[in-house]
């Protein structure tokens, strides 16, 4: 081969790689890979990496392969800032997560201003969608629609009774006990307690002793699961019977690992079992074959990226604003948990949540939908 036919040889391959590459779809994985909420980040990762899988293996989106970029936050606000500013300088415009609210907020921003479309599966702070930014959805619901749940099941079984409120000072901690607060006051529920604690605590000596002398008959916890179960697990040290109830935060086995058998008769507030959904059997098996409970927002991930896949291929094009206008239109996704449609401001517009109490299932102590 002489020189000149090798010199274009290069260059055709080079226009071939670049094409290919021009054609393939960044995707965005957003979560707490690392950290005490790494159990959501992988709640996450799962859902998005099998959905991804699955679309890849019908040829991806309008014919563009998807490649997973998975950004760690490790719920923390700062970080999540500096992930974001990592994935858009580098073309990501479509992005599933993150899990936290804390950390939605101030990263929406950065990616609307840099053209990207975010679903969370997750995070259900009603700020996030109440501030009119064209590019933020999630197929969660909110934590005022959650407190009304909460606060309805209160009123119904707890009427009379001391109720503390006690929350982790978070966007997403503080504001579901803010939103169950108003709705418990509105019952003519008044706390005897409403306390804050720092996430990433151990002690919680002090508080028990306040909830202890105070005669509490149910802490309303408003938070994670780490911070859930080491309460409940010192509440129970210390001869506190009070059942916990909580919201979504708490939705990972590794909370009954944590609080140990004091965790049994916790309450929470999460929607219908989503692995109970005829839409997500197949799924459901499918993860099973691999030794994977799809739990909690596993599957609210997955079709958090059937949603944007499904935008795009209706609105023929991957245009972000495009594809943000089709979601906003009420239109209808099929997705594993169900038909969804969306508002004007990006929320779903189904009521989603019901009641759950922890119990003891075979030799584990998992949560059973009342």
């Amino acid at each position: 081969m002489n020189r000149r036919s090798l010199l274009a040889g290069i260059a055709l391959s080079a226009m071939l790689s670049t094409t290919a590459f021009a054609q393939d779809l960044k995707l965005g994985i957003i979560g707490p890979i690392t950290g005490p909420n790494a159990a959501f980040g992988k709640q996450l990762t799962d859902g998005g990496n099998q959905a991804v899988a699955d679309l890849n293996a019908k040829g991806g989106i309008l014919g563009r392969k998807i490649v997973v970029v998975t950004g760690d936050d490790a719920s923390q606000p700062a970080q999540g800032v500096s992930v974001a500013n990592k994935l858009t300088s580098e073309g990501v415009r479509h992005v599933i997560g993150p899990f936290n609210s804390g950390v939605m907020l101030p990263t929406s921003l950065i990616y609307a201003e840099n053209g990207a479309i975010m679903i969370t599966p997750s995070a259900t702070n009603p700020k996030i969608t109440e501030r009119g930014l064209w590019n933020v959805f999630r197929t969660s619901g909110r934590d005022d629609q959650q407190g009304a749940v909460a606060a309805a099941f209160l009123a119904k079984n707890f009427a009379g009774k001391k109720i503390a409120i006690v929350h982790d000072k978070t966007p997403y901690g503080q504001g579901l006990a803010d939103e169950t607060r108003k709705a418990m006051n509105a019952a003519n529920i008044k706390e005897v307690m409403y306390e804050g604690v720092n996430v990433g605590e151990k002690d919680f000596s002090a508080l028990i002793t306040k909830i202890k002398a105070a005669g509490v008959d149910l802490v309303y916890w408003g938070g994670l699961h780490t911070e859930a179960g080491l309460i409940v697990r010192q509440m129970r040290d210390q001869q506190v019977r009070a059942p916990m109830m909580s919201g979504d935060g708490i939705t990972s086995d590794e909370f009954a690992t944590i609080a140990g058998p004091g965790a049994e008769g916790t309450l929470m507030t999460f929607p219908p079992d989503p692995r109970k959904r005829p839409e997500a059997a197949e799924l459901v098996k499918a993860f099973a074959a691999k030794g994977v409970n799809p739990e909690a927002y596993t599957l609210y991930t997955y079709a958090a990226v059937q949603v944007m896949a499904q935008a795009a291929e209706a609105i023929k094009s991957t245009d972000p604003k495009k594809i943000a206008e089709y979601i906003h239109s009420g239109a209808t996704f099929k997705t594993v948990i169900g038909d969804l449609k969306y508002d004007k401001k990006g929320d779903i517009t189904r009521p989603d949540y019901v009641m759950y109490t922890w119990k003891k299932v075979g030799d584990k102590i998992t949560y059973v939908e009342n």
